[in-house]
């Protein structure tokens, strides 16, 4: 780039106030946000300016293009905290070990259909023993009878990785889950030149160490993005209203028509369809277990002049 001159580049890394951006030619570099109100995700397609040869100054984004997408959390604090930007998929690792939380994995694609983003399933570490156990197959089939592309993997196996590589293809896809699951040694499969740090499980709690400390994205050699996020031990959505929790679970939307009332929150409403599956066992007990939870969470989010009694 010229001294001073203007180009747009795709933010792969950020840090806060300083990002790694790559342009439209494949040069990468640092630059600093310009401007206090300015913020930027790993994903945002941005306008940066310089670097200035002359006062050796790095280069600047100046300006950040409209989002397609904005795959974000609510924080400690209930607060939204952007987590990356242009998404088009949201995989979701899971493993039997470390014990896995399938209440957070379902926020997960929840947060991603909210955000109108499609979602997926990796059930990692398939080599594993627990892998195999009846319990820990019937939740994951759970997940196919929503109608959710699920892939059986092993990291460390190359040919199970193949189907994950058809899935990326064209997509610009997010790896989140727990701690431990192994999204860092599925990115190295993935996108070697990564080189992401992986670390085993803690010996005396048998839960995932971090060792990815910030998000990340990668251009696949077969096609599509891939970025690489840390892992975490909880995660909710944004707050949103009650009747559009339900755009998370798409078995629940598929019999939602079926309802007596329009606005049914498949609570104790009478003609409810989603009661009658669940009195049929034709729905995953715990599926509609975990919507109820979130439909919680959210309420418990809302400012108080919106909380429902």
């Amino acid at each position: 780039m010229s001294d001073a001159a203007e180009t747009t580049a795709r933010v792969t890394e950020s840090f806060g106030r300083r990002v790694i951006v790559e342009t439209a030619a494949g040069e990468r570099m640092s630059a600093e946000l310009f401007g206090k109100r300015l913020t930027c995700v790993c994903g945002d397609e941005v306008t940066i300016r310089g670097p200035s040869q002359s006062s050796g100054d790095v280069a600047k984004v100046v300006s950040v293009a409209p989002r397609r997408s904005l795959f974000a959390r609510t924080d400690s604090r209930g607060r939204t905290e952007p987590l990356a930007a242009n998404l088009s998929l949201v995989i979701v690792i899971v493993a039997p070990n470390p014990e896995p939380d399938l209440y957070i994995a379902d926020r997960y694609l929840a947060g991603a259909a909210l955000a109108g983003i499609s979602g997926a399933l990796i059930v990692n570490k398939s080599e594993l023993p627990g892998a195999e156990d009846a319990e820990f197959q019937e939740r994951v089939t759970d997940y196919e009878r929503a109608g959710y592309p699920v892939l059986r993997v092993s990291a460390k196996n190359e040919p199970t990785v193949a189907p994950v590589r058809d899935l990326l293809v064209n997509q610009s896809a997010m790896l989140v889950g727990q701690s431990g699951v192994g999204k860092s040694t599925l990115t190295n499969r993935l996108a070697p030149e990564s080189e992401r740090a992986t670390r085993s499980l803690s010996d005396s709690t048998g839960e995932g160490r971090h060792t990815t400390v910030s998000t990340a994205l990668f251009r696949l050699a077969s096609g599509g993005e891939l970025i690489d996020s840390p892992g975490v031990r909880d995660y909710a959505p944004p707050p949103v209203e009650d009747a559009l929790v339900q755009v998370g679970w798409p078995e629940l939307l598929k019999l939602a028509p079926e309802c007596r009332f329009n606005n049914c929150l498949h609570l104790r409403e009478p003609g409810c369809a989603v009661l009658a599956a669940l009195a049929e066992n034709t729905l995953s007990a715990r599926r509609y277990e975990s919507y109820k939870r979130l439909l919680n969470i959210m309420r418990g989010l809302a400012p108080e002049y919106e909380r429902r009694r």
